[in-house]
């Protein structure tokens, strides 16, 4: 967005500031928080000088972590409100923005067929994930919880945490959970609840949530989805032909719990996870009482049904204008930008499947790109060459590329490759994000540049 434009809507924001501020008494604020124009000036500059050393998160050349700049409206909303700084614990700290996250959580909830939920947003996708395992406990005391290998790590920490045994369940070749091991371990243990990760945040692969269901009927625990990194993909899958696999996000309404991050695909900034149940009655595990909030209204607080107090009201109305520019639709909105990401890693992917220098590791599901240099199958070569290339791509003075790198275990990778040498335990490979839209047109330079680093 140019300049001008950005000028002209931040005097927007802030006319309708000043115009808030003047429906109440003027007053002089205490001197003991006046700061000179020039001790501000002097601060904001050494700011900018340590804000400097970041990496261009917003450029498509950088296409490592999964890491991308908010859209502007979501930062004129947030800056908006900011001034405000409503806290959405209760109505009587966010009033407006109580209601602007209530719309918002709601279309998360329709996105998965649901038109009854209980929800609200998070700091991120680590407390969204902690607070659906903390109702799974509370559902089944006495079970355990079970995830793949490739489960977010947030899964073991929270299952540590809410002192829930746990067990591992093993990932099949294409990075996904192994339906036979889950059923062995079903027989073993006294599980409870089963997630299934919609979009790993490895090899971005996604768990057969619809055949997980299947094992539900036979077995009787709870399914949670942790869709923070893939969920909004389901925009795909209502495509005809669907763009991406249908049947596992098909089956997210019939899962008990779902967890799906705005600040990853939504175009917000950090942090803001959602959590969402089915059963609206599991907010009897939230129930408490403070002695001096939740007084201006007898409507439902949020407070009174998440486990954080304190959250910024900022970013339910940076997500709430959002979705008013890019509504949830497979064919515009956030449907068209999603089909760019994914339209970048199928042409990576197919430039990779077709070069000496490069392999996939698997065929990408979402937006993320995994593979390694194959100059020789041996798994400390394959590492080091990761490593080379990592550095090399980030150092070019003149078009740095951006990767980031993923630990595998070694025997995994030898089921998809047997020729690979077992030389240790774990190989480094590269893996690449493409998660914003710019991606679909940045693919060749990026190849290109990969390419001439192979060369050397």
């Amino acid at each position: 967005m140019k300049r001008e434009v950005w000028q002209g809507l931040l005097d927007r924001c802030l006319d309708f500031i000043e115009g808030w501020r003047r429906r109440w008494p003027a007053f002089e604020p205490d001197p003991t928080v006046d700061v000179s124009v020039d001790r501000l000036a002097a601060a904001l500059d050494a700011l900018f000088q340590r804000l400097s050393d970041t990496y261009p998160f917003f450029h498509p050349l950088y296409a490592g972590q999964m890491l991308k700049p908010p859209h502007p409206v979501a930062i004129l909303a947030y800056f908006t409100a900011l001034h405000m700084n409503p806290n959405n614990h209760a109505l009587d700290g966010g009033p407006a923005t109580s209601y602007l996250e209530k719309e918002a959580v709601a279309e998360l909830a329709a996105l998965l067929g649901w038109t009854t939920h209980l929800g609200h947003l998070t700091g991120g996708g680590t407390i969204a994930n902690l607070e659906a395992l903390w109702v799974a406990r509370e559902t089944h005391p006495d079970r355990w919880i079970a995830f793949s290998e490739h489960a977010h790590y947030t899964h073991r920490r929270a299952c540590e945490l809410l002192r829930v045994p746990y067990v591992v369940v093993d990932i099949d070749e294409r990075g996904r959970m192994d339906l036979n091991h889950l059923e062995a371990l079903l027989r073993r243990h006294p599980i409870g609840t089963v997630v299934a990760t919609v979009g790993t945040t490895g090899l971005g692969a996604i768990d057969p949530v619809h055949e997980i269901l299947a094992l539900q009927t036979r077995y009787g625990f709870r399914i949670h989805a942790d869709a923070a990194y893939g969920g909004f993909f389901s925009l795909l899958a209502q495509r005809t032909p669907p763009e991406v696999e249908p049947a596992p996000f098909q089956a997210l309404p019939l899962c008990d719990s779902v967890v799906i991050d705005p600040h990853k695909h939504g175009l917000q900034p950090y942090g803001c996870g959602c959590v969402l149940f089915r059963d609206p009655t599991v907010g009897r595990f939230y129930k408490h009482d403070s002695p001096y909030t939740y007084f201006t209204s007898p409507e439902l607080h949020l407070g009174e049904i998440s486990l954080e107090c304190s959250r910024p009201g900022a970013a339910a109305a940076a997500l709430w204008a959002t979705l008013q520019c890019f509504p949830l639709r497979p064919y515009d909105g956030l449907g068209s930008i999603l089909a760019r990401t994914r339209m970048a890693a199928l042409e990576a992917y197919r430039r990779f499947q077709a070069s000496d220098a490069f392999r996939p590791v698997v065929e990408p599901e979402l937006d993320i790109v995994t593979f390694f240099m194959a100059d020789e199958f041996r798994a400390s070569r394959i590492s080091a060459a990761t490593e080379r290339i990592f550095e090399t791509a980030m150092r070019d003075d003149t078009a740095p590329v951006y990767l980031s790198k993923l630990r595998l275990d070694a025997a995994w990778l030898k089921r998809r490759f047997p020729d690979l040498v077992l030389d240790q335990p774990e190989v480094t490979v590269l893996r690449s994000a493409l998660m914003k839209p710019e991606h679909a047109t940045a693919v060749p330079q990026i190849w290109d540049r990969l390419q001439a680093v192979a060369e050397q």
